[in-house]
């Protein structure tokens, strides 16, 4: 096992972790570079909303009442929580950002250990055939709600194979193209895409991730057909923009916002109503004439089966360390808002999910790969 750190928190790396991240390309480890986070240590605490406080203190309360159910002596060995990506990328950089605080709340190490391709699929499959015993996660996003709608062959349905433990936060996504790219706005975007199908091209991090889908949204409501170019991680693809070798992607500010204040991406559109902090002087989509509504979202899931005590003790290490003025302000320092809340909240946003991208894949015909 081996420690580094990252925002000033320890994490440990599972060996898969550090043998998948020296496979990376040469390229992509010089290329890729995460925007700089300001220290954590001398960062004063954000404060939460009135709905992440509810969220979070009904999630408590619930810990305190159910105090009683929860499993007696768990956990006794360390747990793992498999990320269905490479390394370095958002959801990549979330798990590790909560399995620091939740190990010390649980009392022993969380290690992150990254299971990328087929869609997600892989690293999902590995949880959801994983003992339901409370020792092996899913850090989930957005391919949770869609994978079944892409892959109706797929011997597992990940929203009903998998439990909810609880959902982190959620960020709004943006459209980036390299700086030197000719387009400097969303309509030139269009328009190059409107010209003749297959004109542009966008890199994804798999079928159903958030950036396909936010893609496909955006293809939907603008009226063109672009080509897509699947890759198994969020920082791949980036290498790729970077060099030029694709027009755009739709991805978290998080993962973009060192290279648009540096220079080298150009940032055309937020693809929520509200903007982000993160890049505040990118206008949404909306205020562009398309009404595009797109996240990204990260979570917690155990395999199903997993008894509710269990449950209930990974909700509250979870909730709990959310609530660290580190977790918080770090969420917030990504552009990201916190979530919290219950397993059942948690179960109604996956349900909701599915059900609106379920529809947006089969009014665009989307397949997977």
């Amino acid at each position: 096992m081996q420690e580094t750190t990252y925002a000033n928190l320890r994490i440990r790396h599972s060996p898969h972790s550090r043998a998948r991240a020296r496979s990376m390309s040469a390229e992509s480890t010089k290329t890729f570079c995460m925007p700089s986070l300001p220290p954590i240590a001398h960062a004063p605490p954000s404060s939460l909303n009135r709905r992440q406080a509810l969220n979070l203190g009904a999630a408590l309360a619930g810990g305190l009442w159910l105090g009683k159910a929860r499993a007696a002596g768990f956990p006794q060995r360390p747990l793992s929580v498999i990320v269905p990506y490479a390394p370095a990328g958002g959801v990549d950089i979330v798990a590790r950002l909560v399995a620091a605080p939740m190990g010390d709340i649980l009392g022993q190490s969380v290690v992150v250990d990254n299971r990328p391709g087929g869609s997600t699929n892989i690293g999902m499959n590995a949880v959801v055939r994983a003992a339901p015993d409370g020792y092996t996660l899913l850090l989930a996003s957005n391919t949770l709600t869609t994978s079944k709608a892409l892959h109706p062959r797929l011997r597992f349905d990940p929203a009903s194979d998998l439990a909810p433990v609880g959902l982190i936060a959620e960020a709004p996504l943006v459209v980036v193209v390299n700086a030197r790219s000719p387009h400097k706005t969303l309509a030139e975007l269009v328009a190059a895409g409107r010209s003749r199908s297959g004109a542009i091209s966008y890199g994804t991090a798999g079928a159903g991730s958030s950036g396909h889908m936010a893609s496909a949204q955006l293809e939907h409501a603008a009226g063109f057909q672009a080509v897509r170019v699947p890759y198994k991680g969020g920082a791949m693809a980036m290498t790729d923009l970077l060099g030029g070798r694709l027009d755009f992607m739709a991805t978290n500010p998080l993962e973009v916002a060192g290279h648009v204040n540096s220079g080298t991406l150009r940032a055309l559109a937020m693809l929520n109503r509200d903007g982000s902090p993160l890049l505040p002087k990118v206008p949404t989509a909306r205020a562009q004439g398309l009404d595009l509504q797109a996240t990204v979202w990260w979570g917690l899931v155990a395999p199903r089966d997993t008894p509710a005590p269990l449950i209930q003790t990974l909700n509250e290490a979870l909730n709990k360390s959310l609530a660290t003025p580190a977790v918080t302000q770090t969420l917030s320092d990504m552009g990201a808002t916190l979530r919290g809340g219950t397993p059942a909240q948690f179960a109604g946003f996956i349900q909701a999910e599915t059900r609106k991208l379920t529809e947006v894949i089969q009014a665009t015909h989307i397949r997977a790969d």
